[in-house]
């Protein structure tokens, strides 16, 4: 195979590739070889078939085979013999249309396009200084938890008919009419609305006031303008309700009774499980304004061009984002008034730093060894299972059959293997702080998602 440079531009690179008709012709005859010791034709006995027959019978279709194997392995082979590093997969085509002379294949020239890699320098991990922040919940915190455990194993008792005031639990049926339609979710039956609660659309649960067992209202509310369903935010609509029954919420002490009423066996027990839930959230959300920080300080350091299919890959998958936002009506303040042009721009900016922090990630796990075994990878699969009960015959059929899928998995296991390392090998200082400041964002120009680079990431580990 002859390999011949024809373009060196930055990461661009373009081979001329030519594959001699004798290499063809080899691997054409070892193909029929092979098929003759196994062939059964009448009037020879097996594998006395001449070649010569065979080739006739068999000789286009194998060297089809041929050839298509031989175009498939000629971007592996220069990748291999060149010792390069392509940051995706590179395309092969045909220069010309191959021929037969007299059934014998001519030359066979290919053109293998690929973008490479960048030189990735990695930066002294040992020299980097961050700031653990950790948070203790307060005996504020705790007890508010405890209550809301509490409130959510109250009980109910009857009262009898009268009309309602703030604080008593009316039974109602309703159902929510916008423009005269009722709507998808404003429907329901026997349920119990605290008069003057809260958990229901604003204005809804004051208006209740005063109404009565075996009486009907109807009343106006408007949805806030950030309501979670899109297509009911900022919409007026009529809600008829009918009163069933009148009822007082009885919530029950902090005791054992109701730490086995959640099944632990005695209230300690139950706030010691508290306490650590409460725990567990603060240091999640200390190692994610740790990440954040790390990957502010690693994004200073990837002076590295992003290979260009990477990063139209990644602002193309942004900004389908933004389109979505757009015609939902979620625009960001910050988004508000800017043309396409400054916006493309803006998330083409952030589209970068997440291609380079991932190439830099990606680079850290491979020079030093760190790979996602089989067991890692079974696990977050059986995880994944449990979160779908009765499915997961279905769940664990669906990775199977698909790569993509298997490689979601992996990418952030692998992800928080390497931050694990750089963690290990930083200076990192711990902070005392209030459980308020652990979400503060770290200081960052264009501060960007972690789930988002973490996909970059996991893309960006596939190609190395």
């Amino acid at each position: 195979m002859q390999v011949t440079e024809t373009l060196s531009d930055g990461l661009l690179r373009s081979y001329a590739v030519r594959v001699p008709a004798d290499e063809i012709e080899q691997s054409t005859r070892a193909r029929l070889a092979d098929i003759g010791k196994t062939l059964r034709l009448p009037g020879f006995r097996p594998g006395k078939v001449p070649a010569n027959l065979i080739r006739k019978r068999y000789g286009s279709s194998v060297m089809a085979e041929v050839l298509q194997e031989t175009v498939n392995g000629v971007a592996e082979k220069v990748v291999a013999e060149r010792q390069l590093r392509p940051a995706g997969q590179p395309r092969v085509s045909l220069e010309g249309q191959p021929t037969l002379d007299n059934g014998a294949p001519q030359d066979l020239d290919l053109k293998v396009d690929l973008e490479l890699l960048p030189d990735i320098v990695l930066p002294d991990l040992s020299a980097l200084n961050l700031t653990r922040y950790r948070a203790e919940p307060s005996e504020e915190t705790i007890g508010r938890a405890l209550d809301s455990i509490a409130l959510q194993n109250r009980t109910f008792e009857d009262l009898e008919a009268r009309p309602a005031v703030t604080g008593d639990v009316l039974v109602v049926d309703f159902t929510g009419r916008i423009d005269g339609e009722a709507f998808e979710g404003g429907q329901a039956t026997d349920a119990n609305v605290e008069v003057g609660g809260a958990g229901f659309i604003p204005g809804f649960t004051e208006q209740l006031e005063g109404l009565a067992p075996g009486e009907t209202r109807t009343i106006d509310v408007t949805f806030p303008a950030e309501y979670q369903a899109a297509q009911l935010a900022g919409k007026a609509a009529q809600f008829e309700i009918e009163a069933k029954a009148l009822r007082k919420a009885v919530t029950p002490a902090l005791d054992d009774a109701l730490a086995v009423a959640v099944g632990l066996e005695s209230f300690d027990k139950l706030r010691e499980a508290v306490v650590g839930q409460i725990q567990r959230e603060y240091d999640q959300l200390a190692r994610l304004r740790i990440k954040r920080e790390l990957l502010d300080a690693l994004a200073a350091e990837a002076k590295f061009a992003s290979p260009p299919s990477l990063l139209e890959a990644e602002f193309t998958s942004i900004w389908q984002r933004v389109e979505a936002d757009q015609r939902e009506g979620r625009v960001d303040d910050e988004d508000s008034g800017k043309d396409e042009a400054t916006l493309k721009a803006e998330y083409r900016a952030i589209a970068d730093r997440r291609v380079r922090l991932g190439l830099l990630l990606a680079e850290i796990g491979r020079v030093n060894n760190i790979e996602v075994s089989q067991a890692e990878l079974t696990q977050a699969l059986r995880a994944e299972m449990s979160r779908y009960p009765g499915q997961e015959q279905q769940v664990l059929a669906f990775f199977q059959k698909n790569a993509g899928a298997v490689q979601q998995l992996r990418g952030p296991l692998f992800e928080d293997k390497v931050v694990d390392h750089i963690l290990a090998l930083a200076q990192v200082s711990e902070k005392l702080v209030p459980p308020e400041e652990l979400s503060l964002p770290a200081a960052d120009p264009s501060p960007v998602l972690v789930e988002a680079e973490d996909a970059t990431l996991e893309a960006s580990a596939g190609e190395l």
